[in-house]
């Protein structure tokens, strides 16, 4: 007889269910496209078996939580939600840890070792408000004005800041953009957008950002023919050439920042805010126009911006108007 098909798939699956039952932890997390994603549940399910068993966990310990009753997981899981809440975290941190326990469970059930849900554990009701005001384009002109354009770094530096300006990119999408993503003469730039998978989205540039980038490559001695290679690279003798991290540019933004005078904690995603913010302001109600320009599913999420903005400056009327008084 014929090899079975178990055999014939054994390399990929294992070669006994004892090999898929010490992976549900690694199957969750190769599950995941973002790193983050993986580090942050990597991270909160450690957390979490370290308050219920209190050692990190392993694979006899994940399966032994997944076999548990249905009463018995649900005890724990809000023992621990309840932990995390007296610690003061704040409702998105929670729900982000009981999320990476939830799905857990849900891997654990497409595999065939678990027999629980833990529907029955709620999430914590979120403020739709948050701080999405940033800073205004005078305070970032100044930003851009501290940079030294005639320094391969600042040349470096001042296209990766006009791109978190001018197109709201996020540092992840700075980050994984290649040569060949760019196009000069058409002026546009491939990117992976958050939650696009593999599919690359073309957006428009500025002929400011163009000619920043042209700038930075013409001076770096890099060319179109090299198209699979970072756009952005470090620069440090130890790490030339290597793709530049999310750090380094959240580092970038905050010390330049802090450089230009600006007291407010400053990052990537904080340029992102500024620039959307800003736009709101330009395009009063044309969403659909600034929903292009940072690429939020939800048109109500854009709207959002807008709300912020707008109860910022009735608050600040009515408090004058009021201080006018006495």
């Amino acid at each position: 007889m014929g090899e079975s098909k178990l055999s014939q798939f054994s390399k990929l699956i294992g070669t006994s269910s004892d090999a898929i039952d010490a992976l549900v932890l690694e199957h969750l997390l190769a599950d995941k496209r973002s790193d983050n994603t993986r580090r942050a549940y990597a991270r909160d399910i450690k957390d979490f078996f370290l308050f219920a068993a209190g050692i990190e966990p392993n694979s006899q310990l994940i399966l032994d939580f997944l076999g548990l009753e249905q009463f018995q997981a649900v005890v724990i899981v809000l023992k621990y939600k309840a932990h995390l809440l007296n610690k003061g975290l704040k409702e998105a941190t929670v729900n982000r840890s009981i999320s990476a326990i939830k799905s857990l469970t849900k891997m654990g059930r497409k595999l065939g070792k678990c027999n629980f849900t833990l529907e029955d554990v709620d999430f914590e009701e979120v403020k739709a408000y948050r701080d999405t005001s940033g800073v205004g384009a005078s305070e970032y002109a100044k930003v851009l004005e501290l940079v030294d354009k005639s320094t391969v770094k600042g040349k470096r530096d001042y296209a990766i800041l006009r791109l978190l300006w001018d197109n709201a990119l996020r540092r992840n999408e700075v980050c994984k953009l290649n040569i060949g993503d760019f196009n000069a003469p058409k002026c546009t730039i491939s990117i992976l957008g958050k939650g696009r998978g593999t599919s690359k989205e073309v957006v428009q540039l500025s002929s400011k950002t163009t000619q920043a980038i042209v700038d930075w490559l013409k001076i770096s001695k890099r060319t179109r023919s090299k198209v699979g290679e970072p756009l952005f690279i470090a620069l440090a003798i130890n790490y030339y050439g290597h793709r530049l991290s999310g750090e380094s540019i959240r580092k970038l933004v905050d010390k330049t920042c802090k450089a230009a005078g600006i007291t407010k904690k400053m990052s990537p995603h904080r340029v992102r805010h500024s620039s959307i913010t800003k736009a709101t302001e330009v395009y009063k109600g044309d969403y659909q126009k600034i929903q292009k320009l940072s690429r939020h599913a939800n048109l109500d999420t854009v709207k959002r911006y807008d709300d912020n903005r707008k109860n910022r400056e009735h608050q600040a009327e009515v408090t004058n108007t009021l201080a006018d008084l006495i």
